[in-house]
């Protein structure tokens, strides 16, 4: 699997490392049960701190995406492929919402409106 992070990006390279996994779920190039580079392993290959990869697999085991197993490392849930997407349409959802100057009150009762 092919990670990347850009060091010019203004957001943190632990969330760069979360996005790309992420973005790899959505387009199926990795799928439910298969594991992640291990922490040790991408953070050499990236020249970053083990601890930024370690962060940026958190963030994907809170959104339900990975699950860490000791002695396995990061592995995709079963879950993952419609959570990524859920995710990430979000994520472009309120950064619209953001540049418009809708809050999150506003932004909920407009989903709820067009849910119901």
């Amino acid at each position: 699997m092919f990670i990347r992070v850009d060091p010019t990006d203004r957001s943190p390279i632990f969330a760069q490392i979360a996005a790309s996994v992420r973005g790899a779920i959505v387009r199926g190039d990795i799928g439910a049960g298969e594991r992640l580079p291990a922490a040790r392993e991408l953070a050499a290959s990236l020249d970053v701190n083990v601890h930024t990869v370690l962060r940026g697999y958190q963030i994907l085991r809170d959104e339900g995406l990975v699950e860490l197993r000791r002695g396995r490392g990061a592995v995709v849930s079963d879950r993952a492929p419609e959570q990524a997407e859920i995710g990430e349409a979000l994520d472009r959802l309120i950064g619209v919402a953001q540049r418009w100057g809708l809050g999150p009150t506003e932004l909920s009762a407009e989903i709820t409106r067009r849910m119901s």
